[in-house]
């Protein structure tokens, strides 16, 4: 129980700061955070988060981190439901509590349903000043959460540096988001995309498929990938 806790208040946490920081920092005129700071937040939550909660959880606060770590052999197949429910759980609480924040302003008029309101993921829309399918969504991101469960299964190798895994994993998040905001909002997380797309109604919804089959698949390719190049043979 005090793991799933500790998921979910990680998931809790990087929804509510990652998203909440798109949404109520980022368009904020003259002094807004923008992309890069949106990118910087999300990093940051995961580094936080890993720091505080990654001693009793493990830190995966992401149903595909969670998947690539049992592929890769590092995490007990029979925790996996549970996890993945406590991060869904923990996403949708942030977004909740964002929810809140949002409504409460004198201007609130709804948060709309168009590609990309309320940090929803997103493909085939016209949100940054261009276009990408779904075949350049999917390939995103596949990709990005293969080279995140990369990161994340080197970083916390018996061999690795001691305590710098959470940093490397912060940073690497960080990238992962300056790369792909413009191609999708950037998920590589299927509790983040569905917390907010609750939210945000049925444009978003019948989008979400791709933000749970893609980072999955990802995470799949780089638990099986690194368990073969894992040094001596070794998790």
């Amino acid at each position: 129980m005090k793991k799933l806790l500790a998921e979910f208040i990680g998931t809790f946490w990087l929804v509510l700061g990652g998203c909440g920081s798109a949404v109520l920092a980022a368009g904020v005129a003259d002094v807004g955070i923008g992309l890069v700071g949106v990118s910087l937040a999300f990093g940051l939550t995961v580094l936080t988060g890993a720091y505080a909660l990654g001693h009793i959880s493990g830190g995966h606060f992401n149903p595909a981190v969670s998947i690539g770590l049992f592929m890769g052999g590092r995490f007990d197949g029979k925790d996996l439901p549970g996890y993945i429910i406590a991060q869904v759980l923990g996403g949708f609480a942030g977004a909740a509590i964002l929810y809140l924040i949002v409504s409460s302003s004198a201007d609130f008029s709804g948060i709309g349903s168009s590609p990309g309101a309320f940090a929803t993921n997103f493909y085939d829309a016209n949100v940054y000043g261009v276009n990408f399918g779904l075949v350049g969504a999917l390939v995103t991101e596949v990709v990005m959460t293969f080279m995140f469960l990369i990161v994340i299964l080197g970083a916390t190798h018996k061999n690795a540096s001691p305590g710098f895994g959470g940093m490397a994993i912060g940073l690497a998040l960080t990238l992962i988001h300056l790369i792909s905001i413009p191609v999708t909002n950037t998920s590589v997380n299927p509790a983040r995309s569905t917390a907010v797309a609750i939210f945000a109604g049925a444009n978003a919804m019948g989008q979400l498929w791709l933000f749970w089959v893609a980072p999955i698949v990802g995470a799949i390719l780089a638990g099986i990938v690194y368990k073969f190049m894992a040094p001596n043979n070794s998790n």
